[in-house]
């Protein structure tokens, strides 16, 4: 099945699988933003809940993350055939 899909994806040219890593990124870097908006707002409202804050903060900050870095193995994965 490997062979299938990468056999799809050998015609695509490089700079299209550019742009499309770009717009895909777009997302999480959205993402990222909102959620350290709500960190920054949550310790504004609340001091003292700071840590468990930036906790979870940063855990979904990685798993906002992951979607980037997904979309450039991806990329790589088209623009090496």
């Amino acid at each position: 099945m490997r062979d299938i899909v990468l056999a799809q994806t050998a015609n695509i040219n490089p700079g299209l699988a550019a742009i499309g890593y770009g717009l895909g990124a777009i997302g999480p870097g959205i993402g990222v933003g909102l959620i350290f908006a709500a960190v920054i707002n949550g310790t504004a409202r609340q001091p003292e809940a700071r840590g468990k804050l930036q906790t979870m903060g940063y855990s979904t900050f990685v798993l906002s993350e992951v979607l980037a870095l997904i979309g450039v193995v991806i990329y790589f994965i088209t623009y090496s055939k």
